[in-house]
């Protein structure tokens, strides 16, 4: 039965698309679209990338694995769960406990899909497949890229929660499934 305030054939016909940049780390294209009203925007930005996993790591003493990194758009140092991109033939699973391995040294335990969230589903192709591993511990040194410059952090739970709290984690992929997490275990 269809409901009146429906909008469940709303999807937007795309007459024309072409694409702007294409590199490793960006690809936009910039699309036509006539929407079901009938009224046509020559130009809709759509940004495509690979899917992304982020990791909510916790060690076998119950300390929550945490990155410190600069963050160029911001120009910003602040806390944030390891995170990443998924390579090509790799499951979300498998490239979460790849990233966590390779810019942590962590590794093991416990592993539950969280939730999957967009970072803007307006204009991004790509979800963000979140992770909690638990009973995670040291299997090697971290091998990260020549890129990153992250340092590694064993943060109690309190920490997390003031981190949280005082707006200090702001990368939204990685504070959402931080405050599911928290809400989910009472810890808020």
């Amino acid at each position: 039965m269809k409901n009146e305030f429906s909008n469940e054939d709303k999807k937007w016909e795309v007459l024309n698309s072409e694409y702007l940049i294409r590199r490793p780390w960006l690809t936009a294209r910039k699309d036509k679209v006539r929407l079901p009203s009938g009224v046509v925007m020559d130009e809709y930005y759509v940004l495509e990338y690979p899917e992304w996993v982020n990791v909510i790591a916790i060690t076998t003493e119950g300390k929550f694995l945490m990155e410190r990194q600069y963050r160029h758009g911001l120009q910003w140092i602040g806390y944030e769960i390891c995170a990443g991109v998924c390579e090509k033939g790799e499951t979300p699973l498998e490239a979460a406990k790849r990233e966590l391995l390779e810019e942590t040294g962590f590794g093991g335990g416990e592993w539950t899909p969280h939730m999957t969230i967009s970072s803007n589903t307006s204009t991004v192709t790509n979800l963000t497949h979140c992770f909690v591993a638990t009973g995670v511990e040291r299997l090697s040194d971290p091998h990260q890229e020549a890129t990153e410059d992250i340092s590694i952090h064993l943060l109690s739970r309190e920490e997390v929660r003031e981190l949280l709290v005082n707006d200090q984690i702001r990368q939204s992929l990685m504070a959402a499934p931080l405050w599911k997490y928290f809400a989910e275990h009472h810890l808020l």
